[in-house]
Parts: C-alpha cells; sequence; structure tokens
C-alpha cells in the first residue's frame, strides 16, 4: 500500500474512532461504572470485534472492487448518504442517551469483553465506513490482499488504542463524566462528524 493513500487511510481511520458512537458509549459505561480495572477486557472485545467486522466486510469489497467502476459509484453514494443518516440519528437521539451504569457496575469482565466484541461487530457506523471509505483508498492496479491486510491491522490497533484511552480518561474522571448532558454532547458531535464524513465520501474518486 503506498504512502500517498495509506497516510489519509490513517487520518480517515482515526477521525472515525475519536467520533462517540455505539463502541465508544458502551466503553464509556463500563469504564464510568467499573473504572480503570475493566479496561483490558473492553478494549480485546473491540479489537475482535473490529477484526471480524473489517476483514467479513473487506472480503465483500474485493468482489466489488473487480467489477464496473458504476458500481463502485453506487456504491460510494449509497454509502455517503449512509454515513450522514446515521450523523442525522445519533444527533436527533442525543436528548434521550444516557448511561445505565448501576446495571453495568455488577457486570464481570467476561461481560464488558463479549459485550464490547458484539457492540463493535455490528456497529453500523464502522461497517458503513468499511464499505463508504476504504474503496478509496485502494489502489485498483496492485493486488488487494496486502492493502487489506495492511488496513485491517492498522485499524485494528487503532481502534484497540482508541478504546483503551477512553477507558482511561473515563475511569480516571468517572466521577466528573456522569452527566447526561455529557453523553448527549458527544453524541451530537458523532454525528455532526459523520455527516462531514459523509459529505467528504461524495467528493472522492476511484484511485
Amino acid at each position: 500500500m503506498s504512502l500517498e493513500l495509506f497516510l489519509p487511510f490513517l487520518l480517515a481511520t482515526a477521525i472515525l474512532l475519536a467520533t462517540p458512537g455505539p463502541t465508544i458509549l458502551l466503553v464509556l459505561s463500563y469504564a464510568l461504572a467499573q473504572g480503570r480495572g475493566v479496561a483490558l477486557a473492553v478494549v480485546a472485545g473491540v479489537m475482535l470485534g473490529d477484526l471480524l467486522a473489517m476483514t467479513a466486510t473487506l472480503l465483500g469489497l474485493g468482489v466489488i472492487l473487480a467489477t464496473s467502476a458504476l458500481l463502485f459509484t453506487v456504491m460510494k453514494w449509497a454509502g455517503a448518504i449512509y454515513l450522514a443518516w446515521m450523523g442525522w440519528q445519533m444527533i436527533r437521539s442525543a436528548s434521550t442517551a444516557s448511561v445505565n451504569l448501576a446495571e453495568i457496575s455488577s457486570r464481570s469482565h467476561m461481560a464488558a469483553f463479549r459485550d464490547s466484541a458484539l457492540v463493535t461487530l455490528l456497529n453500523p457506523k464502522s461497517i458503513g465506513f468499511f464499505i463508504a471509505f476504504v474503496p478509496q483508498f485502494i489502489d485498483t492496479g496492485a493486488p488487494a490482499g496486502p492493502q487489506f491486510a495492511v488496513m485491517i491491522a492498522t485499524f485494528v490497533g487503532l481502534g484497540g488504542a482508541n478504546a483503551l484511552a477512553y477507558a482511561l480518561l473515563a475511569g480516571h474522571l468517572r466521577r466528573h463524566v456522569t452527566s447526561p448532558g455529557l453523553v448527549a454532547w458527544l453524541r451530537r458531535c458523532g454525528g455532526g462528524v459523520l455527516i462531514a464524513m459523509a459529505a467528504f465520501t461524495a467528493t472522492l474518486r476511484r484511485v
């Protein structure tokens, strides 16, 4: 994978992962309820979920990339619309967002691992990113396998580091980060970033 494609992919991945969504809200929930001790369990779950979701999605994208430019364009616009819709849904539901700390505080670390893996695997934000964004960074003139391997390793590694940072920070500031208003603010910011990514996706061209 060329550096010209890898650096924009790295930046887009970092922006997506830093955007609060279902996975990050779950990580915050466990860290706020149980402290930093649960960090390793939720991080391991997030990394497993990302690995499974991205691998499965990229296998499907490999088929699409081998077909026509028309399908690629349709996929790009469908992905952009999907990201915009997800962003709007996050903004619209922000006022009702909350974190059920009382229930989560009694769960085991194994439950934290399972929950974070499942939420990450089924996270529509990540799946939408894989479908809408990843093809923009693929060199169709080079073998797709090695490029996919680099992307998967990068996404899983950054995803784990991002989840760990959120968990440690929330665990450290757990006395001050329990306000429902903060969760709502995070969802509004995340929705705004997704809408911006949708607009950016619509302007990209196939390599």
